[in-house]
């Protein structure tokens, strides 16, 4: 099973990488490219804006961009694919090529929107989401699964610009209010302790004026061992 995740784990230690060198320009994520991306094309960095972004979401984008002028935080570059470069092939010819990531499997404006930035000194993940309108759970509402893949998502980041591989063990969220659909939240993630290869994280969702608390969770991430990933 874990010889299985070794193309996704290629492509997390290249995002591990961005953060020992030079930030790449907005436009340009650098060597990383061509890991989340097929081989039969270049993906563009899906961090971006896009014209679906609000003009919540890309002040706060533009506010956390001249954060990262002085390299105190980087911008976490996001793509659709993973490059299927040294992968064995599935049952179905080609099916690899037609793998997308979970959380950018949506056209622009649909589903998961966001973009992370990451302070190594704190430790520290923020990410802006705007959730699209194929992520409704009760009528205008953003489902709880879709919530709980971001929270994931931003967590396991946190973890991984932290330290090395990781995967996701233990997951455990309190979802306090609903969220609008369409809305921007704001979700702040924290390396709390490392224990050997254990990260433990805790995280909390909240509205972009901090007025109103929509959810907090605690995760563990393990790094995988080296020997047997």
């Amino acid at each position: 099973m874990l010889r299985s995740c070794a193309p996704r784990l290629r492509t997390l230690g290249a995002l591990r990488g961005l953060t020992g060198g030079a930030r790449p320009a907005v436009g340009d994520a650098g060597p990383a490219l061509r890991l989340f991306s097929s081989e039969k094309f270049i993906d563009k960095d899906r961090s971006l804006p896009n014209p679906s972004w609000s003009k919540e979401i890309r002040l706060l984008f533009d506010q956390f961009m001249k954060k990262c002028e002085d390299g105190s935080w980087k911008r976490v570059p996001s793509y659709r694919y993973i490059s299927p470069q040294d992968s064995k092939p599935t049952k179905e010819e080609g099916q690899m090529s037609r793998a997308r990531i979970f959380s950018r499997s949506y056209d622009d404006g649909l589903g998961f929107e966001f973009v992370m930035f990451h302070n190594d000194v704190e430790k520290r993940t923020v990410c802006f989401f705007q959730g699209g309108p194929h992520l409704q759970g009760p009528s205008g509402l953003l489902h709880g699964g879709a919530l709980a893949t971001m929270i994931d998502v931003t967590g396991g980041v946190t973890a991984i610009m932290t330290g090395e591989f990781v995967m996701t063990a233990n997951l455990n969220i309190n979802f306090k209010r609903p969220i609008p659909l369409g809305s921007v939240i704001v979700i702040n993630s924290q390396i709390d302790k490392v224990e050997g290869r254990k990260f433990f994280v805790s995280c909390d969702v909240q509205s972009v004026d901090e007025k109103t608390l929509y959810s907090n969770a605690t995760g563990l991430f393990i790094s995988l061992d080296p020997e047997k990933k």
